[in-house]
């Protein structure tokens, strides 16, 4: 993957309750966690239909691999929900992080990687792309860093690097 989409950077993990979640993680040494338990999401597009998703999601490193934890707060169909009716909770994508979000998406339309899901975090977009081809793995997404998530994501990182097991779980935004 990383050939075509760049590195992996993260690993998404589609759960039904983000504070258990969280406490599993903790449990294993994986913090702090910084907990946005109101995403606000715009720009909503499942499977070339228009909505609106109500999410909660949580962030933390592991070394240089970045988690995320994510449960959706409400009914709209998603690949979330899709992921847990077929499998429960567990491994929903991986992500490659990108600066170039418009030169990446006319290259992997290109590859032929039709979009799936896609969406905004303020004015970063997520797109999850059908990697799957016949064959059922994790959606591969792509997420812009451009801005503020670039060195947000690395201020994760850090605290992730010096954390002393205090303070598990930051809550923001």
């Amino acid at each position: 993957m990383s050939r075509i989409f760049g590195p992996v950077r993260q690993n998404g993990y589609a759960v039904r309750d983000v504070e258990a979640a969280m406490r599993h993680w903790v449990s294993l040494g994986v913090g702090p966690w910084f907990y946005f338990e109101n995403v606000p999401v715009t720009d909503w597009e499942h499977r070339g239909r228009p909505g609106q998703v109500a999410m909660s999601i949580a962030l933390a490193n592991s070394g240089d691999l970045q988690l995320e934890l994510i449960q959706q707060r409400n009914d709209s169909p998603s690949l979330y929900w899709e992921f847990i009716k077929a499998h429960g909770e567990g491994l929903q994508h991986v992500s490659a992080w990108t600066t170039n979000m418009a030169a990446d998406l006319v290259r992997l339309a290109t590859l032929g990687f039709p979009i799936i899901q896609q969406g905004l975090i303020g004015r970063n977009r997520f797109v999850y792309f059908d990697t799957e081809g016949g064959h059922p793995s994790t959606t591969m997404e792509l997420y812009d860093i451009a801005g503020r998530p670039g060195p947000f994501f690395e201020e994760i990182r850090e605290a992730a690097r010096t954390w002393n097991g205090a303070d598990p779980v930051r809550r923001a935004g």
